[in-house]
């Protein structure tokens, strides 16, 4: 079966910087867009940044861009998010998922999710 498994989570101070990685099994890797999202106490799950399959295309949110850099090893089945300049705001349950499409900010699209890895951000 399809498993994502994210690791490399982890408590940092602002400023700071952390390298999230995804390692993917089950799947023909290569095929699928691939994002990273997040989910902070009491808020809805928000799109992150994403890596698409065909040009490995990147897309970020506005809140992200120029600290985060998505990136993908398909020889390795990984995708990994370096973030820097971290900011307590960015604190949340970060998740890696897997889209048949081509990629998609829009997470209803898709199609396997990993557990989460914790990323906490002191001030």
């Amino acid at each position: 079966q399809v498993q994502l498994v994210e690791s490399g989570g982890g408590l940092v101070q602002a400023g700071g910087s952390l390298r999230l990685s995804c390692a993917a099994s089950g799947l023909t890797f290569s095929t699928y867009g691939m994002g990273w999202f997040r989910q902070a106490p009491g808020k809805v799950r928000e799109f992150v940044t994403a890596i698409s399959w065909i040009s490995s295309s990147t897309y970020y949110a506005d809140s992200v861009k120029g600290r985060f850099t998505i990136s993908r090893n398909n020889a390795k089945n990984t995708v990994s998010m370096q973030m820097s300049s971290l900011k307590p705001e960015d604190t949340a349950v970060y998740y890696c998922a897997a889209d048949s499409g081509v990629v998609s900010r829009n997470g209803l699209e898709y199609n396997y999710w990993g557990q989460g890895t914790q990323v906490t951000v002191s001030s």
